[in-house]
């Protein structure tokens, strides 16, 4: 079926109409931040302490835009006989990102975790010479990496967490059972007993009545009600 003439010009001005009447939404930045994902490739951060200088992710950058400098110190042997060792510090670990076409092959090689993908993005320079961060920049943008994302609920444990937790639940099982308090068995006994009237104590309960006068009762020595009045014994 042939299709009918000017039908692609109808659908055209249908979608324009359409769009007409929406309300246009207008990013008030920088006023308002926009709400980025929060995995979104901002710039890359560094977390000094896991680096060894491996060189690994100068090596693999395509752009050649990571720049490092170390040096090797000597370390004393951890016992008595032992060798010294060297390890390498770092001096430098610079980022170009002038040059840095944010590719993440320098984070997915880091074999220590040592490189984030931060999701800052405003770091603009008005000289391109300025877009060479060093790493004290680096490791302030390593502070607005967001956390990872929570594992799968049906997932493994981490190998980590699970040897953590056996060596604790271990050194709970050869740790001996607290000893109980002398007065636990007492304060538990003392509890189950019923309470008593606050007016009321012990001893004021055990102790028996006084035989003195009642208030409103035959006084001591007097006569007894229905009994022979004195003096009447000897007229009978």
């Amino acid at each position: 079926m042939a299709p009918i003439p000017g039908s692609g010009l109808a659908k055209g001005l249908a979608v324009t109409l359409r769009t007409m009447t929406k309300k246009s939404v207008t990013a008030q930045y920088p006023d308002v931040q926009p709400e980025l994902p929060p995995r979104s490739r901002g710039v890359i951060g560094l977390f000094e302490e896991n680096c060894t200088v491996c060189m690994l992710c100068a090596r693999e950058c395509p752009d050649w835009c990571i720049y490092i400098d170390s040096h090797k110190e000597t370390v004393p042997p951890a016992a008595p006989g032992g060798r010294e060792r060297s390890r390498n510090v770092l001096d430098r670990f610079a980022i170009d990102f002038s040059l840095c076409m944010y590719c993440g092959i320098c984070i997915e090689v880091c074999p220590f975790d040592a490189l984030f993908w931060s999701p800052e993005f405003e770091y603009a320079e008005t000289d391109i010479r300025d877009l060479t961060h060093e790493r004290d920049k680096l490791r302030e943008w390593m502070w607005t990496v967001p956390a990872p994302p929570a594992l799968d609920p049906g997932a493994e444990e981490p190998k980590e967490l699970a040897a953590a937790r056996k060596a604790a639940e271990k050194l709970a099982a050869q740790q001996p059972p607290p000893a109980t308090e002398p007065h636990a068995d007492e304060q538990a006994r003392a509890a189950e007993q019923p309470t008593r009237p606050q007016g009321d104590s012990k001893q004021q309960i055990d102790q028996p009545q006084p035989d003195g006068p009642q208030p409103g009762g035959p006084q001591p020595g007097g006569p007894k009600p229905g009994g022979p009045q004195p003096g009447q014994e000897g007229q009978e």
